[in-house]
């Protein structure tokens, strides 16, 4: 089921499918094509934050790369400002990169260890030729750094001289550096200390509020997810399986699969009463599961699960996602 188009919509994806092709088993001169993610469609509204949640394995990261257009879709569309940019070419794209930006999960491993922090912010405005000058570059520069809680001496050193928070934060300044209206969060804190977490997401926060921007924020983290986010999509096997306000989706969650997230927290939330613990291991997608694909672990899955007659539980939420 598609969402029915919102008002004020940024970001809207319809069907997205993401496939990869792999070498067959025995025969690698042939290739199968797995799909990482399938039939995913969203709308995102300006200002919101909408959470991704989901084990490893089960998209998060691709829908976060197909949404900016970071490689080619396999089928559906995804549109940006009500633009269609399914099919633009990399030099097509580039009027709309400024726009959409990205926060990457190694904070260290994004940054060119052989530039400075200086010049790894300043690379993004002199891409999308921003300031006249070197002075001015290195003013916004300045002013960035100071934005994300780092003094002007940061500007001189390195990537690997730094924390991993302290790179995060570097990461944050060149991803706000060129005014994004859009940007996808890729577990922006899961390698990070649990002291330094809190610190980069009220900054996440801060800068989201004064900046005005609309993000995606990618993570397996649900308490980190409940208190950022607006509205939460939880993701299986590269398939959305429910959509809903923050607050809804953890005091009422309607799927199954979400049910079991939230029973299985490390930390217990309200209401949760470790009904039952996920069984198994997540399916590949190589060869995924008939019909409802959490049917394999699904404490409640019954035979017309397997038949593909799941629609009244897998888009029971998505349909009441209000608009």
């Amino acid at each position: 089921m598609i969402p029915q188009p919102v008002a004020d919509t940024l970001v809207s994806a319809k069907s997205v499918s993401k496939a990869y092709p792999l070498p067959i088993q025995g025969h690698p001169w042939k290739r199968e094509m797995t799909w990482a993610v399938r039939d995913f469609s969203l709308e995102i509204r300006r200002g919101e934050i909408v959470g991704l949640v989901g084990e490893s394995g089960s998209g998060k990261t691709t829908v976060g790369r197909t949404l900016l257009r970071l490689g080619n879709l396999t089928r559906g569309s995804v549109s940006f400002r009500g633009s269609d940019i399914s099919e633009l070419t990399n030099a097509q794209l580039r009027p709309y990169r400024r726009h959409m930006q990205m926060i990457f999960q190694s904070p260290v491993v994004s940054l060119n260890p052989r530039m400075t922090v200086g010049r790894n912010v300043e690379e993004a405005l002199l891409i999308h030729g921003i300031g006249k000058s070197r002075h001015d570059r290195q003013e916004r520069v300045h002013a960035l750094l100071q934005r994300v809680g780092l003094s002007t001496s940061y500007a001189d050193r390195y990537p690997q001289q730094l924390s991993g928070g302290q790179c995060q934060r570097i990461g944050i300044a060149r991803a706000i550096a060129v005014e994004p209206d859009f940007i996808v969060a890729d577990e922006p804190v899961s390698a990070l200390d649990v002291s330094i977490q809190a610190q980069v997401i009220n900054l996440l926060l801060d800068v989201k509020d004064e900046f005005g921007l609309t993000m995606l924020f990618v993570s397996h983290d649900l308490g980190v997810v409940r208190h950022i986010s607006d509205r939460i999509v939880v993701l299986y096997l590269g398939r959305i399986m429910e959509i809903a306000d923050s607050d809804q989706l953890f005091s009422s969650p309607a799927h199954p699969y979400t049910k079991a997230l939230i029973d299985a927290a490390p930390m217990p939330f309200p209401g949760s009463n470790r009904m039952k613990v996920l069984k198994g291991e997540i399916p590949s997608p190589v060869s995924p599961p008939t019909g409802c694909v959490f049917r394999t672990r699904c404490p409640i899955a019954s035979a017309e699960c397997a038949s593909g007659a799941v629609a009244s539980c897998v888009e029971i939420r998505v349909a009441r996602s209000p608009a």
